[in-house]
């Protein structure tokens, strides 16, 4: 049953990548739609860095979720045939265990004391969330952008314990400029007078060093079509230069907005352990080609990638497409035509659904 916000916590010791562990765990999730007699119609949907286990709206939750036009009764990822389950990814603030939570040893906020995380330690804890719920395998596990490389994880870790994996606008690993960006946003974070070694207070956090930071971060969802037809250069409610170093233009006007909201809606401590673990993700490092990192995938695979995306290239599908093929996998390709960037499966979703639907529904029973 569609079920609202929800924390399930994981008791046991979680052995992580690096090394460490962390124990208890408390993991956000939201559930849509039933589950049916067999249990054979579980859907997990994996978010981006910033997201939510509040995927789409429902009766105890109105508010509109971070992929709403896709997942619903009737829609593309239908909720009326399929029970899908989104949890806040490991190391998030938006319920599952992070720096904002409390150490049980200092009775205080990790901070900077939780520890490194991975893309990996993320799907282990989503599958204990899964066990918890008694499901023993998935119809589906879906995501896009870092959601598409936690996707991937599950396909690879995971094999015999999912049937279809779909990941959208996604890599292998991040690119050496996505590496260089995401360096530079945590750096403005770090060098904020208040960070405080990570240690700020709710009274007064690093706004500026976070908000500089997402500005960079949602430049790089866009496409330089997207920005170009939204506001070339134009100016911001004047005509003329004011020759001073105000800021004028109204794509400097946007980007200040998206961070000014975002500093309201997120930690920074928890930027930076997302955007490292992001950072870290490196299937052809971890097991050394990516050959051999696919070779354990038992799953029907579609990737979908979007032709203005520089973040995460369409080259980059195509190589793990490729890796596939010569491992003979069961795998289908498709690059959406949209000027809106890597952003282009929030916004276009007629485009994504009319791919997502067409596979979820075959061969279904």
């Amino acid at each position: 049953m569609t079920q609202a916000y929800s924390i399930f916590t994981y008791k046991e010791e979680l052995k992580l990548e690096s090394g460490s562990s962390l124990k208890p765990i408390d993991i956000a999730y939201e559930t849509y739609g039933s589950l049916n007699t067999d249990k054979s119609n579980a859907i997990l949907i994996c978010h981006a860095l910033t997201g939510s286990s509040h995927v789409a709206q429902n009766k105890e939750n109105p508010e509109s979720g971070w992929w709403n036009d896709m997942v619903g009764p009737g829609k593309a990822i239908d909720t009326d045939h399929y029970f899908v389950i989104c949890s806040n990814i490991l190391g998030s603030c938006k319920g599952t265990t992070g720096p904002t939570h409390i150490n049980p040893a200092t009775k205080e906020t990790y901070g900077l004391n939780f520890p490194i995380i991975t893309i990996g330690d993320m799907v282990t804890i989503q599958k204990k969330l899964v066990e918890h719920l008694a499901i023993d395998n998935l119809y589906a596990v879906i995501g896009p952008s870092m959601g598409g490389m936690q996707a991937l994880q599950w396909a690879i870790k995971y094999p015999s314990n999912i049937s279809k994996c779909i990941v959208l606008a996604s890599s292998a690993s991040l690119s050496a400029q996505a590496l260089a960006f995401g360096n530079i946003g945590r750096n403005a974070i770090i060098s904020d007078k208040y960070f405080q070694a990570g240690g700020y207070k709710a009274t007064d956090k690093p706004k500026q060093g976070l908000g500089i930071a997402r500005m960079i971060g949602h430049l790089t969802y866009l496409s330089k079509e997207s920005i170009t037809q939204k506001f070339g250069r134009k100016l911001q409610e004047k005509e003329r230069y004011g020759y001073n170093l105000d800021q004028e233009f109204q794509v400097e006007s946007y980007l200040k907005h998206q961070g000014d909201k975002f500093v309201d809606q997120f930690d920074a401590n928890t930027y930076l352990y997302l955007s490292k673990a992001l950072s870290y993700f490196d299937l052809e490092k971890e097991y050394g080609s990516l050959k051999k990192a696919f070779e354990p995938i038992q799953a029907r695979l579609l990737f979908i990638s979007i032709s203005s995306d520089w973040l995460y290239s369409t080259d980059q599908s195509k190589e793990m497409v490729r890796s596939c093929m010569n491992l003979n996998k069961d795998v289908s390709f498709c690059e959406v035509q949209s000027d809106y960037g890597h952003d282009a499966f929030l916004i276009e979703y007629e485009k994504f659904g009319s791919i997502i639907k067409p596979f979820l529904d075959s061969h279904h029973e």
